[in-house]
């Protein structure tokens, strides 16, 4: 299918929307975060409240732009699809809450520099999403391949579904296994610093460590988030921008819900039952409605079980069922360290 956004016409788009992305990152962290600090629920919901109106101000705009140029029914699929999409990486990117909660308490890592090792992280998100969607957008233009990966989203979301959790044990994953071989790491935290040299030898402290472990989970969430999108949109454009506006106001979702996420206890059917259908869309639904399964239908499904997992959640989970796993303070020393970098 022909896309309504190619590149080579709107390239000046994804420039200009990158750039002012990368401005309110250089906000964020050289005006409104330049001093290290613990961030509040108030501040949180400020922040989130701001991230979603951002969305939703350009959802509007880009609905407009779209029934100008195409008419009022393409105009309204494609604000929908823009929407749903970032419904769907919205509720996904709960799962990177879930671990980033495990990562800050395992590592130790002070509240007041969470939000810096978040920073980072969300630059590298971006860019992994950004070359996860360019791979997408060639490889799915072959129907066999959209198949396998509706397959692979349907067993991803039973295996969510039915497969008891193992605990994640950071100490063991691969990548810091190999950061540590390369680097050596100081045992306490100095300051908000990724690096700190002692002795004329650089190191990397505890926050460099969170952050990669951060990084290659967000890799892993990215092979089943990017294509649960391009289930719902062809459009390279919608992809990119709805998964961007999800990541930016992860950081304020994480403040927002760390303290009670654990409470979830049925978000993860919910998640799951998400993968499944999206899976289902690519796999079958799509081609059954003739190339194109309604997305109001779609908007209403994902909205519905998202919905009702949480509600649940909050209103049927028996009490005690997870323990919270704590917001990632420490007993140790914090300190500066001269030398950090």
């Amino acid at each position: 299918m022909e896309s309504y956004f190619p590149f080579s016409d709107y390239w000046w788009f994804y420039a200009g929307f990158t750039a002012f992305v990368l401005v309110l990152l250089s906000l964020d962290l050289g005006v409104f975060h330049r001093k290290a600090h613990a961030v509040s629920f108030r501040e949180a919901t400020v922040w989130s409240i701001v991230w979603i109106g951002l969305a939703l101000i350009f959802n509007c705009g880009f609905y407009l732009y779209a029934r100008g140029k195409f008419g009022d029914e393409h105009g309204l699929r494609l604000g929908l699809e823009f929407l749903t999409g970032y419904v769907v990486e919205k509720s996904l990117s709960v799962d990177n809450i879930f671990v980033f909660v495990l990562v800050f308490s395992f590592f130790a890592i002070p509240p007041e520099y969470q939000h810096r090792v978040l920073y980072f992280g969300i630059l590298g998100a971006l860019a992994f999403r950004l070359v996860f969607i360019v791979l997408g957008s060639i490889l799915l233009q072959y129907q066999w391949i959209v198949v396998i990966f509706g397959v692979f989203l349907v067993v991803t979301g039973l295996k969510m579904m039915l497969v008891p959790e193992k605990p994640v044990d950071p100490e063991r994953n691969i990548v810091i296994r190999g950061l540590r071989r390369l680097l050596p790491v100081t045992s306490a935290i100095h300051g908000d610093h990724l690096f700190v040299k002692k002795g004329g030898v650089l190191h990397g402290t505890p926050l460099l460590v969170a952050l990669c472990f951060i990084e290659v989970s967000d890799i892993i969430f990215a092979v089943d988030s990017v294509p649960a999108i391009f289930a719902l949109t062809k459009e390279p454009l919608i992809v990119y921008t709805s998964n961007v506006f999800a990541i930016l106001g992860l950081r304020s979702l994480y403040f927002l819900l760390a303290g009670i996420v654990h409470r979830f206890v049925y978000l993860k059917y919910g998640l799951a039952l998400v993968l499944v259908f999206v899976g289902l869309k690519m796999a079958w639904l799509n081609e059954a409605f003739g190339g194109k399964f309604p997305i109001s239908w779609s908007l209403a499904i994902i909205g519905s079980v998202i919905a009702v997992s949480v509600a649940a959640s909050l209103l049927l989970a028996p009490k005690g069922a997870h323990q919270h796993g704590g917001g990632g303070t420490s007993d140790g020393p914090v300190q500066g360290g001269d030398g950090s970098v």
